[in-house]
């Protein structure tokens, strides 16, 4: 007498589709980023190339105050006012990392909205593509991103 296992491959594998919890997952976090989108279009956007964050009634950055360099986040709300606006030069020039991050906000809203209403696994596939060189990368990014508002801050360029 076999009965089947539960720790069996076959048992363990996972469905080719999202669950219907998931599913709303995926569609609440896709309405998430749309929101962040449709307040960051709303925005109008800082001709310094920062302080935009300011309109949602969040106070000013001390840091460009009290030591004299931006904050590693200083522009990411005018990047994103930007990149909303589809002003994408200005958004990268403003903040690299924060047009990076806009761009991926809407790429997320296609692809979990296409998750949300297929059932796909998607974002499974492509966050298992992420790997220890991924992170090595992001983080050389944003220290670079800083480094270039720095450097703007200080009207090297």
């Amino acid at each position: 007498m076999s009965m089947a296992s539960t720790s069996s491959p076959t048992a363990m594998r996972q469905s080719p589709h999202l669950s219907v919890r998931e599913r709303l997952v995926f569609a609440t976090l896709s309405l998430g980023a749309i929101t962040l989108l449709s307040v960051s279009a709303w925005l109008q956007p800082s001709a310094e190339g920062m302080g935009t964050h300011t309109q949602l009634g969040i106070p000013a950055c001390t840091w460009p105050a009290t030591i004299g360099l931006p904050c590693p986040s200083c522009g990411m709300t005018t990047a994103f006012a930007l990149a909303a606006d589809g002003r994408f030069i200005d958004s990268f020039l403003a903040q690299p990392i924060g047009f990076l991050f806009a761009v991926a906000a809407a790429g997320f809203v296609v692809v979990s909205a296409y998750a949300a209403f297929t059932g796909s696994r998607i974002l499974s596939a492509i966050t298992d593509k992420i790997g220890g060189r991924f992170w090595w990368f992001f983080g050389a990014a944003l220290l670079l991103s800083w480094g270039y508002k720095i450097v703007v801050f200080r009207g090297f360029i």
